[in-house]
């Protein structure tokens, strides 16, 4: 169970927001339930992703394949729950899936995917990002794919922080919507 309860969906100074959030996402899932304690901030959460998720030019298994191994590196279980359906629509083979574990040892990936990992690794793991993996990266992105892939690693490392902080699983009982 979460470390605090999930935001009353039903408080008339966020029914705006909560009727956007149920349009745009099918509907108000336990991360934006936690978030709407603080309506800013959640409003400002959901413009964020909804760029990096929808708006970006990055490829769909590109992205999905980077939010899994980061909510594989912080353990950040819902975060999994949530994308692994998404990685799998988004042509992100089971196998791959099943391999992000130890993926350096995996034959599963090809050079562009191996980039990406080795990239969201030294982000959400050292943070500093050396020269020879930022270097395999630019062989497959442009600028605008870089930044893209940078505000990604960096958006779901956000995501799973705040998820585990506040111990958000997919099973917590929360309001319906």
């Amino acid at each position: 169970m979460a470390r605090i309860d999930y935001a009353d969906l039903a408080r008339p100074e966020t029914k705006p927001l909560v009727d956007r959030i149920a349009a745009e996402r099918g509907s108000v899932l336990h991360l934006y339930q936690m978030l709407l304690h603080s309506p800013p901030v959640a409003e400002g959460w959901l413009a964020y992703l909804t760029a990096i998720r929808q708006k970006s030019t990055l490829a769909g298994d590109i992205r999905e394949l980077v939010i899994m191994r980061i909510a594989h590196l912080n353990g950040a279980s819902y975060e999994a729950d949530q994308h692994a359906p998404i990685a799998l629509r988004e042509g992100v083979a089971q196998e791959k899936l099943d391999a992000l574990g130890d993926w350096p040892s995996s034959e599963a990936f090809d050079p562009r995917e191996r980039a990406v990992l080795a990239y969201a690794d030294a982000m959400t793991r050292t943070i500093q990002v050396p020269d020879h993996v930022f270097a395999a990266v630019r062989e497959h992105f442009d600028e605008r794919l870089v930044v893209e892939l940078t505000a990604t690693i960096a958006a779901y490392n956000m995501v799973s922080r705040f998820l585990e902080a506040l111990e958000i699983h997919s099973h917590d009982e929360r309001s319906a919507r």
